[in-house]
């Protein structure tokens, strides 16, 4: 690819992603620029590290080494995707690499007080914003025990993929891009992660419906 292609390519992901043009500012070191990114992504990287690892205070440090990654590398930063997409590549591998060196499966998070706090149980907080019982505040706890439940026994491939689209909000392609798979790949392990997870939840979904009547 010549210096113009690449140019031209570069433009069109500055036009279309907004965190790009902010990477591109925190390449050229405007000020503020990467606390933004910082504030943007903090959260939502918390959020899935600490479902791939299971232990918040591991997911908070494995955060900063992502958003060191990027500061570090960002005089080389050409945008050839979503901004999104090359900053959950570079957590993804440190996620799997972490768990390699502790040579262990993600273990059951230590604390459940920490999941509204820190955002770190999006997929319990949607399932369970839909009731509006008086005893919605006491079942988001057990949805959120048996969600965690139901997440770890995916792998480690299958919960990023499941995080990536369904709260990142990323296609088939980009999550590939990020996990270094086909499409056709991603598609294949969402739908093994989907059936399984239906599979532990819905016998507590339909049982929380019959009784949510208070």
């Amino acid at each position: 690819m010549s210096r113009g292609e690449i140019d031209v390519l570069e433009r069109q992901f500055e036009a279309r992603d907004p965190d790009v043009r902010l990477m591109l500012q925190v390449r050229d070191d405007t000020p503020a620029a990467f606390e933004a990114l910082v504030q943007r992504y903090q959260n939502r990287l918390v959020g899935i590290l600490y479902h791939l690892v299971g232990n918040l205070e591991e997911a908070e440090d494995l955060t900063q080494d992502v958003f060191l990654r990027v500061y570090k590398s960002r005089k080389g930063y050409r945008p050839r995707a979503k901004f999104s997409t090359w900053l959950f590549t570079i957590a993804n591998n440190l996620a799997l690499n972490h768990l390699r060196r502790k040579g262990r499966s993600p273990s059951r998070p230590v604390s459940h007080a920490h999941d509204d706090s820190h955002g770190t149980n999006p997929i319990a907080q949607r399932l369970s914003s839909q009731e509006p019982t008086a005893s919605s505040q006491m079942r988001r706890v057990e949805l959120s025990e048996v969600v965690q439940h139901a997440l770890s026994g995916l792998g480690e491939d299958q919960k990023m993929a499941v995080l990536l689209n369904k709260f990142e909000d990323m296609s088939y392609a980009e999550i590939g891009e990020a996990m270094n798979r086909s499409p056709a790949a991603i598609k294949s392990l969402l739908a093994r992660a989907r059936n399984e997870l239906r599979e532990q939840l819905e016998p507590y979904m339909t049982s929380g419906a019959s009784s949510g009547t208070d």
